[in-house]
Formats: structure tokens, sequence, C-alpha cells
């Protein structure tokens, strides 16, 4: 559900208005509203110095050291992030270097040791030397009886030979490419390249215990940094009235926090005044919702939240999508394997972690489930022949076509549940006559499935569909006029292709189903016959193979069983609950936390 919300507008003189919202922001519970216009150079200074900390802080929690503990200051913070910028400005060039050096280093290699003070004597001595090569296949052994050249090595496809010879008389064979003079031996490349890695090697190392000490101490610049920040926007972006005098703030809070809003303005004498929102205000939308559904709100936010005025479809699309995830991946086995690791690494994960294994747990029960009424464990086929033993079990199981069946049977439960919706949300905003058009269709889609398959209702069903059609002509416009109702109702009954094509989505669960099933089959057959092939060894490959196979068909599977359901949910049944989106989070005026 979405927690109703407070509209204040308070009057405070200037000399006071810093002193309420530092009130306002231990409180913590005042969404405010701020007025448009253009930031300040202060305020973009300091939101360009929130980014540079932020980065500096995600760069330091990626080296893997222990962080010390420790209570710091935001002072300390602001020296950690100018030590952080002078290191890396400092390391950057070495790395540049070094991968410099290292690639003339691999280019030379091939010619062996040797230094550019000897090649400087040759030459002052009037001798050139040439670095030669060649592919392997082109070079002639004579060539070293014809020319003052020596073959080295074969390295890959290619021959590498010096020469040396008189600076005047190069040597000059056809197919033979001479690299440019070097201005480094191996000799220096390599010793330059040793002390670049000391030079690293000491940066990083103080980089690590800049880490280790320096980020609690810029964590707590963050926080004051963000909290001077968000206080100076609020100033800067609230009106001022009475030759500036008087500041007028707009703000919202949920109603079960008002009482506290209103007891600090007692207490510090601030006038205000409040009123209900009006869905042109665009309030704040806060998400209130059971231990169950709120477990899928991250979900729902990958879309968008709803606007104030409509419903929370989360703890509607919840328990759809749990049994299409099932559906999808739908394997008992997997289902145990995803229930297990979460259940397991739970008791060792960080606090924000455990909603979102407790969700993985909740999918996993709905894939064992779905495994067991489909008869399938581990790509195993439990309606085969063999499993006879399993007796009254295998009653429940279902084959292709009754699994076919049941996704469209989903489908039409929640078309249907999702137009129901639709009738309650549209009568809570805008009146009880918008609610009829979504009945007309529920009664319509009804109709026509008795008419088209089961025939129980007949002829009743016919009179029922001729009536659905008449509440949606008349009740798809029911402001307008007669013949505004009509146009608007003709051109809605033409969207019954829609629905029949958001029926045939729900195939989808049939498919992912049956692949995941057939893959896993798939690796067992590969497996038997690894271990059929080998005596000794085929076992333990076995063994290995279907560890392997099992668990990537179990990530790919997991994959489709996640986006799948999460495009029904987004495209089919957010369309057919008329789900509008467009909120803006409630956020706060709060100070940081620790």
């Amino acid at each position: 559900m979405i927690v109703p919300m407070q509209k204040y507008l308070f009057l405070v003189h200037h000399s006071e208005y810093t002193a309420f919202l530092e009130g306002l922001r231990q409180l913590g519970v005042l969404h405010v509203q701020q007025q448009e216009g253009e930031r300040s150079s202060g305020l973009m200074d300091r939101l360009a110095l929130q980014q540079q900390f932020q980065k500096v802080l995600k760069a330091l929690e990626k080296r893997e050291v222990d962080v010390e503990q420790r209570t710091a200051t935001a002072e300390e913070g602001h020296s950690v992030a100018a030590e952080y910028d002078t290191l890396t400005d400092r390391l950057e060039p070495l790395l540049q270097e070094r991968a410099t050096v290292r690639k003339e280093f691999d280019i030379l290699k091939p010619w062996g040791d040797f230094s550019i003070e000897t090649v400087k004597k040759l030459e002052a001595a009037g001798l050139e030397v040439q670095f030669l090569v060649c592919p392997t296949k082109k070079y002639n052994p004579d060539w070293a009886k014809e020319y003052p050249v020596a073959h080295l090595r074969n390295l890959g496809a290619n021959s590498y030979f010096a020469g040396i010879t008189k600076a005047e008389a190069p040597v000059e064979i056809p197919g033979v490419e001479m690299i440019p003079d070097p201005k480094n031996g191996t000799v220096e490349l390599q010793a330059r390249q040793k002390e670049l890695d000391n030079s690293i090697a000491d940066i990083n190392a103080r980089l690590d215990r800049l880490a280790q000490v320096g980020i609690p101490a810029l964590q707590a610049a963050l926080r004051d940094l963000q909290d001077t920040t968000q206080l100076m926007s609020v100033i800067e972006h609230t009106r001022w009235e009475a030759d500036e005098q008087l500041m007028l703030l707009e703000g919202y809070a949920p109603k079960p926090k008002k009482q506290e809003v209103e007891a600090l303005c007692e207490q510090q004498g601030i006038p205000f005044l409040t009123e209900q929102p009006k869905p042109a205000d665009q309030p704040p939308v806060l998400l209130k919702n059971s231990s169950f559904s709120r477990l899928f709100e991250p979900i729902a936010k990958l879309f968008a939240l709803p606007s104030y005025g409509e419903m929370d479809l989360t703890p509607y699309f919840a328990p759809f999508f749990l049994l299409f995830f099932g559906f999808c991946l739908g394997d008992a086995g997997y289902g145990i394997v995803l229930l297990l690791g979460a259940t397991v690494y739970k008791f060792r994960a960080a606090k924000d972690m455990k909603p979102t294994l407790t969700l993985v747990q909740f999918l996993g029960v709905a894939t064992v489930l779905f495994g067991v009424l489909t008869g399938t464990v581990f790509g195993v086929n439990l309606l085969q022949d063999q499993f006879a033993w399993l007796g009254n079990i295998r009653e429940i199981m279902l084959n292709s076509d009754q699994a076919f069946q049941l996704a469209l049977i989903l489908g039409v439960v929640q078309i249907l549940f999702g137009l129901g919706v639709k009738a309650v949300n549209k009568s809570r905003q805008y009146g009880w006559m918008h609610g009829i058009a979504p009945v007309g269709w529920i009664l319509l889609v009804l109709s026509l499935a008795d008419i088209g398959l089961t025939k129980q209702l007949l002829p009743y069903s016919q009179y029922a569909a001729w009536a659905a059609v008449g509440l949606i002509l008349l009740f798809s416009d029911p402001e307008g006029g007669l013949f505004s109702r009509l146009g608007s109702g003709a051109w809605a009954l033409y969207g019954i292709t829609g629905i029949f094509g958001d029926l045939l989505s729900y195939i989808r669960l049939f498919a992912l189903g049956i692949a995941s099933a057939i893959l896993g089959l798939v690796v067992n057959d590969i497996g038997l016959q690894i271990k059929g092939s080998m005596e000794i060894v085929g076992p333990i490959l076995f063994v290995v193979f279907l560890l392997v196979g099992h668990t990537a068909n179990l990530l790919i599977a997991s994959l489709g069983a996640f986006v799948h359901p999460m495009r029904l949910t987004f495209v089919e049944f957010y369309k057919n609950a008329g789900f509008e989106g467009g909120g803006k989070p409630y956020d706060p005026l709060r100070q940081q936390e620790s």
C-alpha cells in the first residue's frame, strides 16, 4: 500500500530558518518540495566534491584490506581524499611508463640480453647493429655465409637474427624486416621495469594503508558533506516572501508522523498550514507492505513507482511472480539447491542482503512445488515407467499437454485479476462509473470463454457477452457525450485482440519450463555416455560433468525464470491493471546514517 501523506506549508523567519531545517533533519520525516531554479556555483562545487569523495571511497573499498573500525572526523576525510589524489596522480604515469617499457622489452626480447651502451660503443667504432626478423619458412641458413649476420632463435612463426656491419654498408636482404634502432637495450629495460615495479608497489602499499585507516574518515566526511549539501540545496530552492524576510517551505510527511512534525513546530514557534495533497501536487510515494510483499518491492521499483493516487500493485503481483518463477524453472532438484543455498548463506550474509536471500528461499520453494507438479528432478522425468514405484504420487503430476493448459489458465486468471484491480483502482480515483468498463471486460472474457470452450452456460453467456459489449461501449469514456462514449467504446473493443495476445504471452511459462527440463535431460544423457565410455575414470568424469552441466543449466534457467515473469508483470499485468506509474520516491530531509 501507499502511505498517505500530509501536505505542509511552513512560514519561517529567515533568522530561524537554518535552525528549523536542522530540527527537521534530526526528525527525518519531512519530504521537502523544492522549488525549481538554477543551482548556485557554491552548491555545484559541493555536489562535485561529493561525487569526488564517493569515487575515492568506492576505489578504496575495492582494495582487499581489513578496515580499522574507528571514530574519525570529517576533516580527516578531506585529508584522506587529498592524499589519495596525490598518490594516484603519481601512480598513473608510472603505470603508463611500465606498460610502455614492457611493450619495448617484448619487442626486443627475441634478440636476447644486450645493453644499449654496447650498441653505442659499436656505433662509435663505425659499426652498425641491425635487428632483423623474417618468417621462419623464408629464413635461409646460407645467409650467415653471404652476410655478416648471426641467427639467434626461432620464436613462434618468426626467425630472429642480428647483423653487425659498417655504417655505410648495411645488410639488405629481400623479405627481411629491420626494426628501428632501439633507444634502450633489454638490460636497461629490465632494470627500469624493476624500478617501476618497486615504485608502484610502494604506492599501492600506501594506498592499502590509506584504505585501512582512511575509509572511516572518508565516510564521515561524505556524510557531513551530504548533510550540508542537502541543507544548502533546500535553502537555495525555498521561496522568499516579504522582501526576503520570510521563507516559505513546502513539504510532505507521512500521516502517522504528523504529530512529530507539528510538535517540532510548536516547540520552535513556527506557523504552518496543512491540507490533503491533490494528485496535481505529485506527493512523494512511500510503500508500506507486509513482510512477504516487501520482498518484491525492489522488483516493482525496477519499472516505476506508482503515482500517489493509484494502488500499489506489489502485493497483487507478488504471488503470481512466485508461481511464474517456479513454473519457468520447474525442476524440484534446482529448487532444493536454491532453497538450501540461500538458507546456508543467510547465516553469514550482511543484514541488507538477507531480504534478497529470503526471496530466493521463497522462489526455491515455488520451484520445488512446480518440479513435483511436472515430475522433474535434476532433469529426470518421474513420469517414465521406471518410476512407477512412486504410486499415487504420480497422479498429481502433469504431462506436457496439461502443463501447457495450466500456463494458459494462469494467464487468464492474472489478466482477469488485473482487470478487477483496474476496476477498483479507477473507482477509487475517479468515481464508480470509471470502474464499469473493466468489469465489462471481465464479463466479456468469461462469456467468450464459455461460448468458445466450456459451453456450460449457453445461451446465458451469449446474453452476458452482449451486455458486456454494451458496458464497454457506454462506459469507456464515462465523462463524454453519447457519441464520444460510443466512439471511445468502439475503439476500446478493437483492443480485444490485445487481450488474446496477452494470453498467448503466458505460453512462455510452459516453454521455459520444458526447455529447462530438456537441457537437464541432455546433461544426464551425456554424463551417462561419459560414464560408460571409460571404466575407471568414467564415473569421476560423470560426477564432474553432472555438477558443471546442471550448474550451468541452473544459472541460465534461473535468469530466464526471473526475466520472463518480470516481463509478464510489467507488460501484461500492469497494462490490464491500468498501472500509470511515475511516482517520485519519498526522500525526507534527514541526517546521513553512520
